[in-house]
């Protein structure tokens, strides 16, 4: 015990120091590069598999064979698809790392999770099989959406600006995505083989972002405050307490953790209809997110006119995700997500007449722009909406318990996807899957969840 003590006086000095330093308004612009440089590689570093998709799936199964075996383009990409629920199995121990950002801060979390993606990215550009190409893909499964950036920015940024700001930073983020095709137009031309080397200059980025976030990042005001008013209460106190939590069988709220973040999130009946909503929103996300760039392919798309179209979905994306905030602020976050939804579903119907009548490649990519930036916009609010209904002490935890509960939706979302395209075109099986998805989870989210427009988060009990 003496030494645990000793640790924890380590602890508070180190914090006390910490919270003393200047945060004023020069750290805060420095923080909010920070984050937006992590947002660009987490936005990039979610799309770049996805954009190359027709490329590797081409040279994995179609041309070459893989365990001795050249497969059609559908049932490789369904065998991917297959595999790539596997790699989600990791995602069961992504809460249990993000709830230690609890314990432990958030900057340490955010450090580890930036170099996490950018080591998956340099494995897929230097990967020669399938099977290196998977592990890359498993690394970058795992660390990115850490959410962490998220979390800085709803404890830094003042109450009443606070969707503005995150909007701002995520528009940012998502603009960075152009970084893709233009990659795409300078190292793989009209040439789909040369997909690999659009991975190189992320992943520097990457490695680049981490060390700027251990040289210049703090952890938020709002952790070190509240770790500060608990190490600074006599240790025995603290034990008292517990032992009373445990002896009433109450939530331990103290102590972070996934489970204590799922059994808070449906003990309360607003959290719990949120997770609800958010399940079946999710099983719409391997069809939202996946299968744009093999739908384009297959349609009768060149290389060329697919880098076209993706040139406008970062610009239209960014567009609509900087207009939310100010949305968000002003009308609500749940006018926000029902808005998103109903215009996600219309531009998904939009671009998927686009690519069967032929139209001109920016305007299909603008519409795949539309229906995908709806979609993140409605389900990064609905993130959004649950750390701000849930006190700082588990705010990580439940974020982490939400990403854990989710993964049912997504679980259900690619096992609907790989049977739906092994029996009709790839569109058509997205279409079907993602149209009723979103529209009944909008319904349930507009009747069953409360608004959290202006919450002050210290004051979350």
């Amino acid at each position: 015990m003496t030494k645990h003590l000793g640790n924890e006086k380590k602890e508070l000095a180190r914090l006390r120091k910490m919270q003393n330093r200047s945060s004023g308004s020069k750290y805060f612009f420095v923080l909010l590069m920070l984050i937006a440089i992590v947002n660009i590689l987490d936005e990039v570093t979610s799309n770049l598999t996805v954009t190359v998709q027709s490329s590797f799936v081409t040279e994995f199964f179609v041309n070459n064979p893989f365990m001795g075996k050249y497969y059609s383009y559908e049932d490789g990409l369904a065998f991917h698809s297959g595999i790539g629920v596997f790699t989600y199995v990791l995602g069961l121990f992504t809460p249990f790392y993000k709830a230690l950002a609890d314990k432990w801060g958030r900057k340490p979390l955010f450090a580890i999770s930036t170099l996490g993606m950018a080591t998956g990215l340099l494995v897929i550009h230097l990967s020669s099989s399938y099977i290196m190409f998977l592990i890359g893909f498993a690394i970058i499964s795992f660390f990115m959406g850490h959410d962490i950036q998220i979390i800085y920015i709803l404890e830094e940024a003042p109450d009443k600006h606070r969707a503005k700001i995150y909007s701002f930073l995520k528009s940012f983020g998502i603009l960075g995505v152009i970084l893709i095709p233009t990659l795409r137009d300078m190292l793989m031309g009209n040439d789909a083989t040369k997909w690999r080397e659009i991975f190189l200059v992320p992943s520097l980025i990457g490695f680049a972002a981490v060390i700027l976030v251990l040289l210049f990042a703090k952890d938020t005001k709002v952790f070190i405050g509240e770790r500060i008013a608990y190490l600074s209460r006599p240790y025995k106190s603290r034990e008292r307490e517990k032992m009373l939590q445990k002896q009433q069988k109450k939530a331990q709220r103290n102590q972070a953790g996934v489970f204590n973040g799922v059994k808070y999130i449906f003990a309360n009946r607003d959290t719990k209809m949120l997770i609800i909503a958010h399940i079946i929103f999710d099983s719409a996300m391997p069809a939202i997110a996946l299968y744009f760039e093999s739908s384009m392919h297959r349609a009768g798309m060149s290389t060329s006119d697919i880098t076209k179209a993706l040139f406008m979905v970062p610009v239209i994306y960014a567009s609509i995700t900087f207009l939310s905030g100010f949305l968000a602020d002003k009308a609500g976050r749940k006018t926000t997500v029902n808005l998103f939804s109903a215009t996600c579903v219309i531009g998904y119907i939009l671009f998927v007449a686009g690519i069967l009548c032929g139209w001109n490649p920016y305007l299909v990519g603008s519409f795949a722009g539309l229906y995908q930036g709806s979609y993140w916009i409605g389900r990064d609010y609905m993130n959004v909406m649950m750390t701000e209904k849930v006190p700082t002490d588990i705010r990580a935890s439940v974020v982490g318990a939400e990403g854990l509960l989710v993964i049912i939706g997504l679980v259900v979302g690619y096992a609907s996807i790989i049977v739906g395209m092994m029996i009709m075109p790839i569109w058509w099986a997205c279409l079907a899957i993602s149209i009723p998805a979103v529209s009944i989870a909008a319904i349930l989210f507009a009747l069953k969840v409360k608004e959290t427009k202006g919450v002050n988060l210290d004051a979350i009990e």
